[in-house]
């Protein structure tokens, strides 16, 4: 039995730009990718930017719950990291 498998989650992420500071949805990119259940908020975020395409981009983390948003440093652009279910046995 592999103990690192066995308790993998699976998060959705996903990418839009914003105006007015509001999330707006003009367009969108989405991605989902697996984690261990326990990952840090560091380690989803480092995921879910490379999920997205957004490695090496500079943000601002927030958490809320069960998301976590990030906001693009000098961009018009929030991403979001949301946990969807349970572990998984892939």
């Amino acid at each position: 039995m592999n103990t690192t498998t066995d308790k993998l989650s699976t998060f959705d992420a996903e990418v839009t730009d914003t105006f007015g500071g509001e999330t707006n949805y003009s367009w969108v990119r989405r991605a989902s990718f697996h984690a261990p259940r326990d990952a840090s908020d560091t380690v989803l975020v480092r995921m879910g930017k490379v999920a997205l395409g957004m490695t090496g981009q500079r943000c601002v983390r927030s958490t809320y719950g069960d998301t976590i948003q990030l906001d693009v440093v000098g961009a018009c652009v929030r991403a979001f990291i949301t946990f969807r279910d349970e572990p998984t046995n892939d």
